[in-house]
């Protein structure tokens, strides 16, 4: 197998230890040995890269991906292209995830079904450029929940996986719930997607009800992990976060709303749910949202003013309870771009009180527990999978560093170099 070696690296290993000088020898897809400076000796490489004293981090990852979603504005945007028009639309935004220093993408949902598994397949085989990829399904829904597009004078035959005219399935009851995680499992996915609570974008269905019912979310994760996938879940009511937990959902998305108790049970769970906060989105929809059709009333009207507020609250909370946090979600918007993720670093300190170093411990390390059981992934340490990012600058004095792509001196994913500077040093 080939090696690689990278010498003279200030080295952020993802772990929670201060950053050091060192060396990083890399054997295939793996990371071999890593050493402080002075401290390697003998070792032989087909390729020595000289860092030039840069910053060595772990590639990160997009904790709430929609790799299908790209500039939309409605659901009527989302769902507008033909399947072949869709499908490279996705490999072109794997491929944006990728150029951005996000190594991994952990799929929350696709505007259809098997969008982002046949870009993972191309991806894995080598054909198409992109992060590694944990394919989301369709959105599940219920009857008047968050996704059901549906009116009594036009049905929008949500349970048709192949008109692709929503982006939700819609089902009552455990039974069609179990259905549908099957088909979703049967094609592909590696993340079932449920909308358990409501959402500021649906009036008639507002982000503090609970919409979806514990013995439909318990079916989905049994039946899923018969399959051996995981469970994602819409979750912003206070109700709908704590079905989450008794359920044993891997993921739970948004998770403004709460209280003690709520606050509780994660803490109990926290060595095995991830909680994504998806600050991105109300973020740019509040101090943004004017640029782009939604002046200041309209997200009043909306409630992400108070949205917010919850989610400061909450997610500061679940911070000093040790939640495992992933930054990303809800990219694909106009006012929320695809290739902007890195952003949600900043956020994390600004919101929720992170440190630097922390932001990157989430967008790293934690991204790479959710996206492999295995623990292989996420970290610069012997024994792991080679994804790192090469930084000109040093992302713990600051972080918007990475929110621009021209600063990544390389970006590696699974031990070969996706791209590089031209002025980085290397010989072989």
């Amino acid at each position: 197998m080939n090696k690689t070696l990278i010498t003279n690296a200030r080295i952020f290993d993802g772990t929670g230890r201060e950053p050091f000088e060192g060396d990083l020898l890399i054997e295939g897809n793996r990371i071999q040995s890593v050493t402080r400076a002075g401290e390697l000796t003998g070792a032989t490489a087909d390729t020595t890269i000289d860092a030039g004293g840069r910053f060595l981090m772990p590639g990160m990852t997009e904790g709430h991906a929609h790799l299908s979603f790209d500039a939309f504005t409605c659901t009527e945007d989302l769902i507008a292209p033909p399947p072949e028009e869709h499908t490279l639309l996705t490999a072109r935004v794997a491929k944006t995830l990728l150029d951005h220093g996000f190594t991994s993408a952990y799929g929350a949902s696709e505007a259809k079904l098997r969008l982002g598994v046949a870009v993972r397949n191309e991806v894995d085989a080598g054909r198409l450029p992109g992060p590694r990829i944990r394919a989301g399904s369709l959105e599940i829904t219920v009857t008047g929940g968050l996704g059901d597009e549906s009116r009594l004078h036009n049905p929008r035959n949500c349970s048709n996986l192949s008109n692709g005219s929503s982006p939700s399935m819609v089902i009552d009851g455990p039974e069609e719930m179990r259905k549908a995680v099957r088909i979703s499992c049967r094609e592909g996915c590696d993340n079932i997607k449920l909308d358990v609570s409501g959402d500021p974008f649906y009036p008639d269905t507002p982000a503090d009800c609970t919409t979806m019912s514990l013995e439909e979310i318990q079916m989905a994760v049994d039946t899923a992990r018969v399959f051996g996938k995981r469970v994602n879940a819409h979750a912003r009511s206070i109700k709908s976060i704590q079905n989450c937990v008794i359920a044993g959902v891997d993921m739970i998305y948004h998770a403004e709303y709460s209280d003690e108790k709520t606050l509780d049970m994660l803490e109990e769970a926290k060595d095995r749910v991830f909680v994504a906060p998806t600050i991105g989105l109300f973020h740019t929809m509040w101090h943004e949202g004017a640029d782009h059709g939604m002046p200041r009333e309209v997200t009043e009207a909306m409630g992400i003013g108070a949205l917010i507020e919850e989610s400061v609250k909450t997610h500061t909370a679940l911070r000093k309870r040790g939640i495992r946090h992933l930054i990303g979600g809800d990219y694909g918007f106009t006012w929320n771009m695809q290739g902007t993720q890195a952003r949600d670093l900043q956020y994390f300190v600004d919101y929720y009180g992170y440190t630097a170093a922390e932001a990157l411990v989430c967008a790293t390390r934690n991204g790479g527990l959710a996206m492999r059981a295995q623990g292989d992934l996420g970290t610069l340490e012997a024994g792991m999978l080679a994804d790192m990012l090469l930084v000109d600058g040093d992302p713990l004095q600051d972080l918007s560093i990475l929110a621009d792509k021209a600063n990544l001196a390389m970006v590696m994913k699974d031990g070969e170099i996706h791209s590089s500077m031209p002025s980085l040093q290397t010989r072989s």
